[in-house]
């Protein structure tokens, strides 16, 4: 059986303060001409997102964050031939995407921060990524504490999906996220990374997003991770995706799509000349 490369889902943040592209892309002009970059470079999935989920960022209205990301998703899907996600908590903000053109809705709390996520999803036709979470950003470094993080992380995202499919979701369309950085410290994410084929167990596709993470910056200078640049995050970034792609991943979501292109590149040589 041949393998098959993930999915790169690149990164357009239209918020202003993301932890790493936060006011870069704010006009619907700089969101696109981002989108059109990222394509060319190798991304299959734009994902757009309006709220910052950086430790300790404050949530933004419900108005706030459809003005941020509808017109973008509605420029990308006139203007580029790819796939679109919307990431969101909100199911009124997943329902305007997904009529707006969206693909993909991208839950990073799973269905746990808006209770009416799963029939909004179930009522439409889009795909659907379930993230792992325990809370919002302001409290989630509160929230951290496994028995077993590998094997917990699986069982609260086993719970989940069961809850999503009974309200509707055919578990063809769900996706998983582990959620790195999430409700985990740095050791916890490492050990999550480490024992990432345990969440094989739950028979479904998986998207992991470690891009520029601090977890990452931690193992680089330990001292201070937030000091280290978004480059050499992007390198950690790479190298990490090298490793975690002999895993057989439905998918990697990145800042830097181009490196990470690359990085697949290298990867399919290798196993093609084995």
């Amino acid at each position: 059986m041949s393998w098959v490369a993930p999915k790169i889902m690149g990164v357009v943040n239209t918020t202003p303060d993301s932890f790493s592209d936060g006011g870069q892309f704010l006009e619907l002009e700089q969101a696109i001409a981002h989108a059109k970059l990222l394509v060319s470079q190798g991304a299959t999935i734009i994902d757009v997102g309006g709220e910052s989920t950086r430790p300790g960022a404050e949530r933004v209205s419900l108005e706030q964050e459809q003005s941020r990301v509808i017109p973008v998703i509605e420029a990308i899907k006139q203007e580029l031939d790819v796939e679109v996600s919307v990431d969101t908590m909100n199911s009124e903000t997943a329902r305007l995407a997904v009529l707006a053109g969206a693909d993909y809705v991208n839950d990073v709390s799973g269905g746990l921060a808006d209770r009416a996520m799963f029939s909004s999803i179930a009522a439409l036709e889009c795909k659907y990524i379930l993230g792992h979470w325990r809370g919002h950003s302001n409290v989630m470094d509160q929230l951290t504490g496994y028995q077993d993080i590998a094997k917990d992380v699986v069982a609260e995202l086993s719970e989940q999906v069961a809850v999503a499919v009974a309200a509707g979701i055919d578990r063809t369309r769900i996706v998983v996220d582990p959620g790195l950085g999430f409700a985990k410290n740095i050791e916890e994410n490492w050990e999550l990374v480490a024992r990432l084929d345990e969440l094989k167990n739950l028979g479904l596709p998986i998207l992991v997003g470690a891009s520029r993470k601090r977890f990452l910056a931690a193992a680089l200078d330990q001292e201070n991770p937030a000091g280290v640049a978004n480059g050499r995050r992007d390198v950690a970034t790479a190298v990490l995706t090298a490793l975690l792609l002999q895993r057989g991943l439905w998918g990697v979501r990145v800042h830097n799509v181009e490196l990470t292109a690359d990085t697949i590149a290298i990867v399919k040589k290798l196993k093609e000349s084995l």
